[in-house]
């Protein structure tokens, strides 16, 4: 502690505060770098002679002994070494203070040399107070993705259009290939699109619905068959077949029909010839019931037979009895298209009573479609 002294005359006065303890004035009169102390009454009057006092500023002087990371402070007749802010004492000397460990962040802090920041975790950004994390909306800031941006705490999710997935970098979108998940996507052919698919029908069809295919019947649009020529559509095209399919000795005697009139020409020969078509789709499960042959007249005492004259070197087809006037012509092996077969049916009819026989035939062109539909 050190003090200057000065000798004091009676009659001095207070300039600066003044305390009234027990009847006694203390008041302190500033003198330089002194403070005065003097005794006065009540009224002022100065008791006795007493001496100045003056404290000394270490911290000005120069004759403190705080370190240069430390800061002195001036009390009455001493002083005191403290630190600066982030610092705190560790004996004599200063050491950073950990303010981490105080939890002011709300994500990450940062301690550093006598001070600290926060930080915030992805997604999120400093409040203005430095201190809390707000969540960053990356759809308005900078909204990476290719289609739908969906703001979430501290993320984002992306989304695609239907049609579309996310790509490995879950921002970008590829699309979907609809046509490689099954073969069954559309009836003939599938096509990819960006965002979807689409199916298309081979020559002689056209889509029904989205995936299905559906034969033109080109009989009934624009055909190049001649007059003398009928048209007859089938599964995936159509074909021009004459109107008269008579050969000689036969003649034309109704539609479709032909029949041999002469009897020394006719000798030995089916008595009539009528002609059908029809069209099935390519490689039809087997066995299949595909036509159907039956009596024109039905007569008594009769007995009918039916067989596959010609037209079956592969054995492709067989006839199935059904009733004494009728047989089904069953499908035996599967028919790959496009082509055609001529097949003819004969029926047989014999009279008992009147021993009386006699033949019909059916000349039946089955024409295989291309395609399974």
């Amino acid at each position: 502690m050190a003090f200057n002294t000065f000798p004091l005359t009676v009659g001095g006065h207070c300039s600066d505060s003044a305390i009234l303890r027990h009847s006694v004035l203390y008041c302190w009169e500033s003198l330089g770098n002194g403070i005065r102390l003097v005794f006065y009454s009540a009224s002022r009057t100065c008791l006795h002679p007493f001496f100045l006092h003056a404290d000394i500023d270490e911290c000005t002087t120069g004759r403190h002994t705080c370190t240069a990371d430390q800061i002195c402070h001036n009390t009455w007749g001493s002083y005191t070494c403290q630190c600066k802010p982030g610092f705190q004492k560790s004996g004599d000397q200063c050491v950073d203070r950990d303010e981490c460990l105080s939890r002011y962040c709300m994500h990450r802090c940062v301690n550093t040399e006598g001070s600290y920041y926060c930080l915030c975790n992805v997604g999120y950004q400093l409040a203005r107070n430095n201190h809390s994390c707000v969540d960053v909306n990356e759809c308005d800031v900078e909204n990476r993705c290719e289609h739908r941006c969906y703001n979430l705490m501290g993320s984002f999710l992306c989304q695609c259009d239907q049609g579309y997935k996310l790509a490995s970098d879950a921002v970008t979108c590829e699309d979907i290939d609809e046509c490689s998940f099954s073969n069954f996507m559309c009836q003939f052919q599938c096509v990819n699109n960006p965002g979807g698919y689409s199916c298309t029908c081979p020559e002689g069809y056209q889509l029904q619905g989205t995936r299905m295919c559906q034969d033109i019947n080109e009989c009934e649009a624009d055909h190049e068959c001649q007059e003398n020529e009928i048209c007859w559509n089938y599964h995936g095209g159509y074909r021009c077949y004459p109107r008269n399919p008579c050969e000689e000795p036969y003649v034309r005697t109704g539609e479709n029909r032909c029949t041999c009139t002469s009897a020394s020409t006719c000798r030995g020969l089916t008595p009539s010839i009528v002609y059908k078509y029809m069209s099935i789709p390519s490689d039809r499960s087997v066995p299949a019931d595909i036509f159907q042959i039956q009596a024109a007249n039905i007569y008594p005492n009769t007995q009918n037979t039916f067989r596959i004259k010609a037209g079956n070197d592969g054995r492709e087809f067989f006839l199935r009895r059904t009733s004494n006037v009728s047989a089904m012509l069953v499908m035996a092996k599967t028919l790959t298209g496009p082509r055609e077969h001529i097949v003819d049916l004969e029926m047989i009819t014999h009279n008992s009573v009147m021993n009386y026989r006699s033949s019909s035939l059916l000349r039946l062109t089955i024409i295989v479609g291309p395609y399974p539909f």
